[in-house]
């Protein structure tokens, strides 16, 4: 691929890649800052960025910054300082996360054009290798008239030739240009409404459809959230190592701090603690929250289930949306043998292995530098009738990120279209299997990625 973001037109204008027909703004000028505005604040609030706060941030900022044509500030490391608390001189070479980021910003900012309305007036763009945005425009910007507005009043009106009444041919040109571009603007604003209203439908339909056989009962649908067993120190092991008398007295200062221990330090195993009121993932509980809230405004109550507060009685007598995988026994044991499913074992680490077909399998990868996880894989799984003899929906990652990802795309309906734009015309009535990917950030998942669709 060409490093190069950038190419030139014939009239030597800068134009990003793919986006032939958007023009710049004049040399050394900024466009219209309320346009510009008007659609940042489009952008933040679309399925796209509203998700993610630290996209939501950085667009902002940057933005903002350039259009005060502030570029000082749009440096790594300012950014890095401003936005995620990092020292004033510290080695952005050592740490990526304003980069990571920037990346993020720019899928995201492509997954929205996509699905822009076309009568948007301007792209916002984050160029490769730079954090200083660039504004396009879907068409040139209309030259200015010819004297300003408010001097036309202050100007001597002029005598009237009695040969010739007839405005000027100029003026009959200019007004007759300006009538046609008017009324041009207005029947593609109308078109654009149109294709618009008609694309959201039909996204919104693939959501309904998607969700529509959990109506086929009136029991609540179950959301099924696992937990596994969590072990936290004793007591007794925060009063043997405390820093002073009493640093560990109170609850909240035990579950807020750590025993001060070194790493060759032994402890006994009944020194660790079972307990009940932990372990529930941060990723599992994003997604529940977003499945349940779609339900419930689809019109379909709900029943929250944790860990052991559900079995398999439950899932005979209620439709269910099932969080998480290798944490979560009922997802292991629904999808077990479909074309898509979670595996382990084999001299492989856990993945989501394709049983037939091209053998495919997805595995997390991990940042060697932070040592967490910087991409995950998710799987969606509806199942019409399932094992349980009830509609079931599994939502789940190899890690707790794919598992939010998961949950996003099957709460999403644009999301949900794409997947299943290929997929049969009957598809609604039939078992779905969609495989994710996304890119995590602190824990945090990315905007989901489809690379894999199976309907039977």
């Amino acid at each position: 691929m060409n490093s190069d973001p950038k190419q030139t037109n014939l009239d030597g204008g800068v134009l990003s890649r793919g986006t032939r027909n958007h023009t710049e703004s004049p040399e050394g000028s900024v466009p219209d800052q309320g346009a510009v505005l008007c659609e940042l604040e489009l952008i933040l609030a679309s399925p796209f960025f509203h998700a993610s706060k630290r996209s939501q941030q950085f667009l902002n900022y940057v933005v903002r910054y350039r259009l005060d044509g502030n570029e000082a500030h749009l440096k790594e490391r300012t950014i890095g300082s401003f936005l995620y608390n990092r020292p004033a001189d510290y080695a952005t070479g050592d740490d990526s996360v304003v980069r990571v980021q920037a990346g993020e910003v720019r899928k995201r900012l492509e997954q929205y054009y996509k699905t822009a309305p076309p009568a948007s007036l301007v792209h916002i763009e984050l160029p490769l290798g730079s954090y200083v945005p660039e504004f396009r425009w879907r068409a040139p910007l209309p030259p200015p008239a010819d004297v300003p507005a408010p001097l036309i009043a202050e100007l001597p009106e002029a005598p009237v030739s009695p040969v010739n009444t007839r405005p000027a041919a100029g003026f009959i040109r200019k007004t007759r240009f300006w009538a046609i571009g008017l009324i041009g603007m207005l029947v593609l604003a109308a078109a654009a409404l149109a294709g618009y209203t008609v694309y959201r439908q039909r996204m919104q339909s693939a959501l309904n459809q998607f969700w529509s056989p959990v109506f086929a009962t009136p029991a609540p649908a179950l959301i099924c959230l696992p937990k596994p067993i969590f072990y936290r120190p004793s007591t007794s092991l925060f009063k043997k190592n405390e820093k002073f008398a009493g640093e560990f007295d109170n609850e909240v200062n035990r579950e807020n701090g750590r025993p001060n221990l070194q790493p060759d330090d032994q402890i006994r195993w009944g020194d660790m603690v079972e307990w009940d009121d932990f372990g529930v993932s941060k990723g599992d509980v994003k997604a529940a929250f977003r499945l349940s809230n779609l339900l419930i405004k689809l019109g379909k109550s709900t029943e929250l289930k944790i860990g052991n507060d559900y079995g398999w009685d439950d899932l005979r007598n209620s439709p269910a949306v099932i969080i998480g995988a290798f944490s979560n026994q009922s997802t292991i044991k629904i999808t077990s043998g479909l074309h898509f499913a979670f595996a382990e074992g084999k001299g492989k680490p856990s993945r989501i292995q394709e049983q037939g077909g091209a053998g495919r399998a997805w595995f997390d990868e991990v940042d060697p530098h932070t040592s967490q996880v910087a991409t995950d894989y998710g799987l969606v799984t509806r199942l019409v009738d399932s094992s349980t003899g009830q509609f079931v929906v599994s939502v789940a990652g190899i890690t707790a990120p794919g598992s939010e990802a998961a949950g996003e795309v099957a709460g999403s309906s644009e999301d949900l279209e794409r997947a299943l734009r290929s997929a049969p015309r009957d598809w609604k009535r039939r078992n779905v299997q969609i495989v994710v990917e996304t890119t995590v950030t602190d824990g945090v998942a990315g905007p989901p990625q489809i690379v894999a669709v199976y309907v039977w």
